[in-house]
């Protein structure tokens, strides 16, 4: 048991802490990463993150649902760090990021697959870092003899084609929406999605005038509004499938979502095959056992055979 708990909270932070003699276990939630989505309140298993909904403010935009911990119940388990799509939650052992479920191989991790390719980026190209709704992708222009360039705009445009350009992209941010991928110059990005699902919205159920959804959507394109019925549509192309519409919509029927697949490392347990079935739909949670147990008969075989994986 810990010597000492503690939970704080700041306009920019909820904070809880468990105090040992050797040990200090730090869980930091950070608001402005935060989008208030499902992801990490359906897969804790002691089920200690709940989603406090903001009340409706007639002639105001929803606001994003608001993230609560007890810490009571929270055993640090790192669950919620891994399965955020934002990177929103940090779990650290005595100031070291650090997952105990992942340590001791009974949890995956996600798969961001992103790749850049520099080579093809125009150097005069300012679309590509101001695609990302998140902010996420730091674009450095050199000179040939290496000096940064902190403004664009103050070389020419004959000598911009000489410049070396580097990319950075905040991978433990990124929620693969794909986004920039479409905006950038083709072949600078490739991002593969670790969320799959279905997004559906039955705008005959939509209230009147009702743009919830869209208020607390946080990657742009993902849902839009259509002029001509005056309703939101999801464009799936760039749905990640986090279920922030879904917490704010006001009519339960009217949205609906369902998680079908979601890339991780591999893994054989039953934690992640009860967070699993919280996040994903019935058919997934099938198609992984039945995927593990098929490769679990392979590998029988070829320890009988002698077989030696290629």
């Amino acid at each position: 048991m810990p010597l000492k708990t503690l939970k704080q909270e700041t306009a920019n932070a909820l904070t809880l802490e468990w105090i040992l003699h050797v040990k200090n276990y730090k869980l930091t939630l950070n608001k402005g990463y935060c989008v208030g989505c499902q992801i990490c309140t359906l897969a804790c298993p002691k089920e200690a993150i709940k989603l406090v909904k903001h009340p409706k403010i007639q002639g105001e935009k929803a606001k994003k649902a608001k993230v609560d911990i007890d810490l009571a119940k929270c055993n640090f388990c790192g669950i919620c760090d891994i399965l955020c799509p934002y990177g929103a939650i940090k779990i650290s052992v005595n100031g070291e990021h650090l997952l105990s479920v992942v340590e001791k191989e009974s949890f995956p991790q996600l798969v961001r697959d992103i790749q850049v390719d520099a080579s093809k980026f125009p150097a005069g190209d300012m679309k590509c870092e101001e695609s990302c709704p998140l902010n996420l992708i730091y674009i450095t222009r050199l000179t040939p003899d290496g000096n940064i360039v902190k403004n664009l705009k103050s070389i020419p445009r004959k000598d911009r084609k000489k410049l070396q350009v580097k990319i950075d992209v905040e991978k433990e941010r990124c929620p693969c929406c794909r986004v920039c991928e479409f905006k950038c110059p083709e072949g600078v990005m490739h991002i593969r999605k670790f969320i799959h699902g279905k997004i559906f919205i039955h705008t005959n159920k939509c209230p009147e005038g009702c743009t919830d959804c869209l208020d607390v959507c946080p990657i742009t394109g993902a849902l839009y509004y259509s002029d001509e019925d005056k309703k939101v549509h999801p464009d799936e192309m760039f749905c990640i499938y986090c279920g922030a519409c879904k917490v704010v919509c006001p009519v339960e029927e009217a949205l609906e979502l369902k998680r079908t697949k979601i890339i991780h490392t591999p893994v054989s347990s039953g934690a992640w095959n009860k967070a699993l079935e919280k996040l994903a739909s019935p058919i997934e949670i099938s198609k992984e056992l039945k995927a593990k147990g098929s490769q679990k008969a392979f590998s029988s075989v070829e320890k009988r055979l002698g077989w030696k994986s290629a």
